[in-house]
């Protein structure tokens, strides 16, 4: 067997420890304003003066771990929580970003894995205590993995990891046996969905007890929580990895990007995210703030039926991928806080390659093809453009512009995000923008979902026997380099049909106090509160 041992690694989040026996528990969102938790937390962190106000845009839905889908979700579940293992951390151009190659212990501080890699047994850390003082033991895992099996929002990572049983062998000791070999495994369950719970605390609750309270054994203690205004964490001074560097997190909810960037710029706050591109140049003007623009795996495309004419012709598709303004779109559009996209994977994903990519902003060559396509006069279609995002606007209207130089109508349909989403999954729109970060940064997560031709998020038809070939291929192929060379196939052979017009790679900006260091971007996009000071 393979042995896996690593050294602790300190990164995430942290909790409050409170009394033996009872969960730790957010006001709910009808909280009353003179609640005990609320007067108590309204002031200076008990035990030091580190303090930390960060703006959001929303105030999340739930602090079910297994439920959590959103920003502000993932965040309490991060910090309120530990996973069985996490990623390391390395420096890319100066700044620290999660090294998702390197799976590091939290909870597991050793694993061993199977000859056959189907069988992965987990030794726990000592120790561990939940915020009820509760012990963490073997059946908190099986407690928690069943929990996610049985999720609406997380059931589809625990299926992703194909795992055929979880068990406890004794009280620190858990053992995962796989359908097959999954060389993702360990990627997906260190996501938050996968976030360890209190089974002895949640004997006896409701099925809904931890959609306003938590469970955990990390770093903070969600002591406030009211999605129309703020939520307060506060740190876990006994926490098994250290006590956190900052006493208290006050998450402020502005909705409005201007008044986040206000507040950044006054002093108000200390950290602020979803910062729009426009708004970097005068933040980094002011001396006090520092801006984190980090590359991120979240892309956007204008997706092409490929089963609705004319798209289901790949020189129509090609044609359509030489219009499009792409210097526009980073410069006038990103004010540079994004990059061209050259193929349907992240460029900071492992196995990226850019082979295929020929496309620039060449209306001549448009044109050439869409004759060699038949269709010489141009045509007339819908884009369906869901409500929300400034950017995608922006990006519709340029686009619109140059394809009427050779000749093609785009008409742009506006209709409220929600409504988008409903329609997207129909599979019928002819063609729409749209954003996606994959969370775990590897290839087959990415193309499984929208390439595929099975995959449930591949809402533009796009269908190739090879491309599936390869990715079934590469899922079952143990060494790295070979798994590479198959999905880079893919990723060509995918580039060059076009199903989607390439647009742009952001960038993940957050705003933040000189005074504040530590901080490391995620795949998730989520800020790990744990491994930040303020001096």
């Amino acid at each position: 067997m393979m042995k896996t041992g690593m050294k602790y690694f300190l990164a995430l989040v942290s909790l409050c420890v409170v009394l033996a026996g009872c969960a730790p528990k957010a006001n709910p969102p009808a909280a009353e304003g003179n609640s005990k938790g609320q007067n108590e937390t309204s002031g200076q962190a008990a035990g030091g003066s580190s303090t930390l106000t960060v703006a959001f845009s929303e105030g999340g839905t739930t602090l079910d771990p297994a439920e959590a889908s959103d920003l502000t979700s993932d965040t309490f579940v991060i910090a309120a929580y530990d996973q069985l293992v996490t990623y390391g951390v390395k420096n890319v151009d100066g700044a620290d970003v999660a090294d998702t190659d390197k799976i590091q212990p939290m909870l597991a501080k050793e694993w061993e894995v199977s000859d056959d890699q189907l069988t992965y047994t987990f030794k726990l850390q000592e120790g561990v205590k939940f915020h009820s003082g509760n012990p963490l033991t073997a059946k908190s895992v099986v407690y928690t993995f069943d929990r996610v099996k049985n999720s609406n929002s997380g059931s589809f990572l625990y299926g992703m990891a194909d795992i055929k049983s979880v068990t406890a062998l004794d009280d620190s000791t858990v053992q995962m046996v796989l359908n097959k070999p999954n060389h993702m495994f360990l990627q997906i369950i260190a996501l938050y969905n996968f976030s360890i719970v209190d089974d002895v605390a949640m004997e006896g609750k409701p099925a809904d007890y931890l959609n306003t309270n938590t469970a955990g054994s990390g770093p903070f203690l969600l002591d406030k929580w009211d999605p129309a205004s703020e939520a307060v964490l506060t740190a876990n001074k006994d926490y098994w990895q250290g006590a956190p560097k900052l006493d208290k997190v006050t998450l402020k909810f502005t909705k409005e990007a201007s008044n986040r960037v206000m507040l950044l710029n006054k002093g108000d706050i200390d950290m602020a995210i979803e910062i729009p591109a426009k708004d970097v140049a005068s933040l980094e003007a002011n001396s006090a703030l520092t801006v984190k623009s980090n590359a991120s795996n979240r892309i956007l495309y204008l997706a092409l039926n490929n089963k609705v004419k004319p798209f289901d012709n790949a020189k129509v598709r090609q044609a359509m991928a030489y219009a499009v303004p792409y210097d526009q779109l980073i410069n006038d559009v990103m004010h540079g806080q994004a990059k061209i996209m050259k193929s349907s994977v992240a460029s900071n994903t492992p196995g990226y390659t850019d082979k295929g990519y020929v496309y620039e902003h060449n209306l001549e060559k448009a044109k050439q093809l869409l004759a060699e396509a038949g269709y010489p006069d141009g045509f007339t279609f819908d884009l369906t453009l869901g409500s929300g995002f400034q950017d995608w606007e922006d990006d519709a209207v340029l686009i619109q512009a140059e394809l009427a130089k050779i000749g093609v109508t785009m008409n742009i349909n506006k209709v409220a995000r929600a409504q988008f989403l409903e329609m997207q999954k129909q599979k019928n729109l002819a063609a729409y923008i749209s954003k996606w970060t994959s969370f775990v940064n590897d290839p087959s997560y990415h193309l499984g979902f929208l390439m595929y031709g099975k995959g449930s998020s591949n809402y533009h038809n796009y269908s190739n026997a090879e491309v599936d070939k390869l990715w079934e291929q590469a899922n079952l192929e143990p060494d790295l380099e070979k798994r590479n060379e198959l999905y880079a196939k893919a990723q060509e052979i995918i580039t060059t049909e076009s199903p989607w017009l390439y647009l742009y790679e952001y960038n993940r900006i957050v705003g933040m106090n000189s005074k504040v260091s530590g901080y490391v971007y995620y795949p998730d996009e989520v800020i790990r509160f744990y491994p930040l000071s303020k001096n």
